[in-house]
């Protein structure tokens, strides 16, 4: 089974159960197992749009489905969370967001899916908690390390641990 590498976020409702809740459900009749999962990291938001702080997680789990299946549970699992693609503004607030940031050491490219996830090396938010599990993933199109991606990228906002 590949490793893959999700991103949760939360910035809506109660944030810390919308975590657990989006972890509880993807793990859910065995479509992901858990390896480990980051600290939870509060976050300034990234992005044009004015809303509250973040708080953001990255799990290392394992799959035995493809991309494009992971996807549509993602999706699934995003809209049961409250998460209204249709009507919220690009990098606005939502209740939970989940991004399939690497798919083992494969990239993949289609209409529904790309890995490794497109901003993944410009956002702290995913760099910092991504590197306190896998600090040596290679992203396989760049290269760089998830350490070296952090100590290269522009993106200065805040990002610190999360103590509840």
């Amino acid at each position: 089974m590949p490793d893959i590498y999700l991103a949760l976020g939360s910035n809506q409702g109660d944030r810390e159960m919308n975590l657990a809740t989006a972890r509880a459900r993807l793990s859910h009749q065995g479509w992901v197992e858990f390896v480990d999962c980051s600290p939870v990291f509060e976050t300034e938001p990234w992005g044009p749009v004015s809303q509250g702080w973040y708080l953001n997680q990255v799990c290392h789990a394992r799959t035995s489905y493809e991309p494009r299946a992971i996807m549509r549970w993602i999706n699934t699992i995003e809209r049961q969370g409250g998460r209204e693609r249709t009507t919220e503004e690009a990098w606005g607030p939502r209740p939970i967001d989940i991004d399939l940031l690497a798919y083992g050491d494969k990239s993949y490219k289609d209409h529904m899916v790309e890995v490794p996830h497109p901003l993944l090396h410009a956002r702290r938010f995913v760099l910092e908690p991504l590197a306190s599990l896998a600090p040596d993933w290679r992203h396989p199109a760049l290269g760089l390390t998830v350490a070296e991606m952090l100590q290269k990228v522009d993106d200065h906002s805040t990002v610190r641990q999360y103590n509840g």
